[in-house]
């Protein structure tokens, strides 16, 4: 009998690396102004608002957020340690952008999890999770169809989580959510390339067919594909060719 899917709680702030905000709220008290800041950048970051590269000024922030510069400071320092934003000497902060190398390093991880993950769904996830999988495709179809950017970036990490609880392995889930949320900023940012919402899709639509077929080497195969595929649509906006996925 196919196994059902595990559960797992949608992407957010909570599977970063742990800040005061989540800290503070997972043991019932009231999160600081910093880390409550730093919960609202890092969600802004993971969605695509800020994209890489985009200077993060103090006095900016502080105004738009009705604070001081002190909790502005505490939030950037915070967020420096999850890995998403990089603070420079006498240049202020920035959403981190990484070197080249280590972007395509942390793209080769993460195509590999999720291979594992399609390969897994494909062997042993349940029809209910399959249908709604099915479903889930379709109707991003329609927000690609309409040029629905937003709508379909929020679906997108909705579909690839589904990936995840379909394995039935809640640690590889762990393992791939964190892996995802590190590189969410590039994967979001990379579907507004020219001609990328349809690209997904099909490529979305392979790694579906594939899971329904039961076939785990083409699910797993269609992953590594559209992973690569968006690396490549990134390094083409960034400027920098990917090095490791073809």
């Amino acid at each position: 009998m196919p196994k059902s899917p595990a559960r797992l709680p949608r992407p957010g702030p909570d599977i970063l690396p742990p800040n005061p905000a989540t800290r503070e709220a997972a043991a019932g008290a009231r999160p600081t102004r910093a880390g409550a800041l730093a919960a609202a950048l890092a969600e802004s970051i993971a969605a695509g608002r800020l994209a890489p590269g985009t200077a993060l000024e103090e006095e900016r922030l502080a105004a738009a957020h009705g604070v001081s510069r002190t909790p502005v400071r505490e939030a950037l320092r915070l967020l420096a340690a999850t890995g998403l934003v990089e603070q420079r000497p006498r240049r202020g902060a920035v959403v981190a952008r990484p070197d080249p190398r280590r972007l395509a390093e942390m793209f080769e991880a993460m195509a590999e999890l999720e291979a594992i993950c399609a390969r897994l769904c494909a062997r042993g996830m349940g029809r209910a999770a399959r249908l709604s999988l099915k479903a889930r495709h379709a109707a991003m179809g329609r927000m690609a169809a309409a040029g629905d950017l937003s709508a379909y970036r929020d679906a997108n990490v909705a579909f690839h989580e589904a990936l995840y609880a379909g394995a039935g392995n809640a640690y590889l889930a762990q393992l791939a959510g964190t892996t995802r949320q590190r590189l969410a900023p590039f994967r979001a940012a990379q579907l507004g390339g020219r001609d990328r919402l349809a690209a997904s899709h099909a490529e979305h639509g392979a790694i579906v067919a594939a899971i329904l077929a039961g076939d785990a080497p083409a699910a797993a195969a269609a992953v590594r594909a559209h992973l690569a595929a968006t690396e490549g649509a990134w390094g083409m906006m960034a400027g920098q060719p990917p090095t490791l996925l073809g």
